[in-house]
């Protein structure tokens, strides 16, 4: 089955050279965040304003901490602000979500950081997308989770069908799509692409990928941890945009496209 509309492609990227390799290598848009070795924590105003310069649509993850979805009134009125300076800086949209410690959409939590982002991008002179991000992936009930952020007017939804990968979870992100015709949705998790022909029979109208490769260390000195993350030299280090990996996936969805 074909898509029923061009196919998307989404890297994304931790900095500013990550979003140039993504942009010339073909990528339609980037999302942007800070340490993606953690899975993603909200970048910098500075960081935000040298991605946007580069050229691509940038909408930048806002997640205030790693770990898990169920945030504070105090993380939240952060997330608030980390999203009005997000769009202030220039991004084309924001990427969020939270939820209830019962695993079903925090829709509170949701209405601040979507009217945050309505209003500045009132103040801007231009609408803002939102993206709810994959935390829909450990709700325990993603396809009903949808439905609910797709009622609170979201523009688009990412998700891995609840599965560790898009691939596994193609499935439950076909009924997601099913479940949600007005709004867009985008498998990532795992993708490789050689998987995107499989997912844009899912009906998703995008594919997200990191297309990342771990980073050369540089030391100088002797290596000490630096955190619990740290276990060894080897894996203390930081993922860079592979140009290798966004082309064979330019190429896979305009594949596709045809």
């Amino acid at each position: 089955m074909r898509p029923a509309r061009r196919l998307l492609l989404e890297i994304a990227v931790a900095g500013a050279a990550g979003a140039r390799i993504a942009c010339e290598a073909g990528a339609d848009r980037v999302e942007l965040c800070s340490a993606l070795e953690l899975g993603g924590v909200t970048p910098s105003g500075a960081l935000v304003e040298a991605a946007c310069a580069v050229g691509p649509p940038v909408h930048v993850l806002v997640r205030c901490r790693p770990g898990d979805f169920v945030y504070d009134a105090e993380e939240v009125a952060l997330m608030a602000a980390e999203v009005r300076e997000a769009v202030a800086a220039g991004a084309a949209g924001v990427v969020i979500g939270a939820l209830t410690a019962g695993g079903t959409l925090d829709a509170e939590a949701m209405r601040r950081l979507m009217d945050a982002a309505a209003e500045a991008g009132s103040a801007m002179g231009r609408p803002v997308e939102v993206t709810v991000h994959r935390a829909i992936d450990q709700a325990a009930d993603p396809v009903a989770t949808a439905v609910r952020a797709a009622a609170m007017g979201v523009t688009r939804i990412l998700t891995s069908g609840g599965a560790a990968t898009a691939p596994a979870g193609a499935g439950t992100i076909a009924e997601i799509a099913a479940a949600v015709p007005g709004v867009e949705v985008m498998a990532g998790a795992g993708i490789r692409p050689g998987d995107v022909a499989r997912l844009a029979e899912t009906g998703a109208a995008a594919v997200h990928l990191s297309a990342k490769r771990a980073a050369p260390a540089r030391r100088g000195g002797t290596w000490v941890p630096m955190g619990s993350v740290s276990a060894s030299a080897d894996v203390d280090t930081h993922f860079v945009t592979d140009p290798d990996v966004v082309a064979a996936a330019r190429a896979a969805v305009d594949t596709v496209n045809r």
